[in-house]
């Protein structure tokens, strides 16, 4: 079990962000697709605010492409997604994204890479000591304090994973996009990364749409997990996942979960979820 992490004080900014009865995203009868293809069709859900949802599903089922569409990366052809309340057609800068790959800067140490992206043009301009205060207390909450000044051919992939991390947790996001970012490093770095993620997504007072293929992560992390499945990806069953953490103390529910989802996953099941 991780060391606690206090919560850093600029957290208080983004939460303060936080308008009562508003949910971090929405989506409604959402299209998307490429080259006259449908990859996902008809995606209605919500993502309340502090609230982790994974979406599972098998390769192809169009997880990334649904992601990438509600972190407004690409148009829908059909539907809306609003954020905070308002309709998204483009990247938010109060939404952060990490992939399955850290892409981090080489010519660039912890610090430079936490911070690259808080300059961008349409990020809010923030002055020298603030800028420098959320680098350092993002870097902190990551648990690489003593890396800061280190370059990424330094790094092992879980840091180097870290650092990704806390790169987006820098932009105080309201929402964290994640795909896949833990599928490439091993069992017990997987394992602290998904217990880190938890801890910073309460602690930081955001909300996080986690991506993956692999169940037993998805029922690990997720107050929700949708999951999809068809082609095109449709979402086809919901679960409210109400097991205590930390999880691994409640196996026996685990394993009925388990069981269900993948007994969902075989049966090809027909959708159930109101939308």
């Amino acid at each position: 079990m991780m060391a606690s992490i206090p919560s850093p004080s600029l957290s208080e900014g983004a939460a303060g962000l936080h308008t009562a009865g508003l949910q971090a995203l929405s989506a409604r009868k959402l299209r998307i697709g490429y080259g006259g293809k449908t990859v996902v069709d008809d995606i209605s859900l919500n993502i309340d605010k502090r609230e982790i949802v994974c979406l599972l599903g098998g390769s192809g089922c169009g997880k990334s492409t649904l992601l990438r569409g509600l972190a407004g990366l690409s148009a829908p052809q059909a539907g809306s997604v609003s954020f905070l309340g308002e309709a998204l057609h483009e990247p938010h800068p109060r939404a952060a994204l990490v992939f399955q790959q850290p892409s981090l800067l080489p010519w660039l140490d912890v610090e430079g890479n936490v911070g690259f992206g808080l300059d961008f043009a349409r990020q809010p301009k923030i002055e020298r000591e603030a800028r420098k205060a959320r680098i350092r207390e993002a870097i902190e909450a990551v648990g690489l304090g003593a890396r800061a000044h280190a370059y990424p051919a330094q790094l092992s992939g879980g840091q180097a994973q870290r650092v990704a991390l806390a790169r987006a947790l820098a932009r105080q996001p309201e929402l964290l996009f994640a795909d896949e970012p833990f599928s490439a490093l091993d069992a017990v770095t997987r394992s602290e990364m998904q217990e880190l993620l938890v801890d910073l997504v309460h602690r930081w007072h955001t909300a996080a749409l986690l991506v993956t293929h692999d169940i037993d992560e998805a029922i690990l992390v997720a107050d929700r997990i949708l999951l999809m499945a068809g082609q095109p990806g449709h979402i086809v069953r919901e679960w409210k996942v109400e097991i205590p953490r930390p999880r691994h103390e409640h196996s026996d529910a685990l394993v009925a979960l388990r069981y269900e989802i993948v007994a969902a996953l075989k049966a090809g099941v027909t959708p159930t979820v109101p939308l």
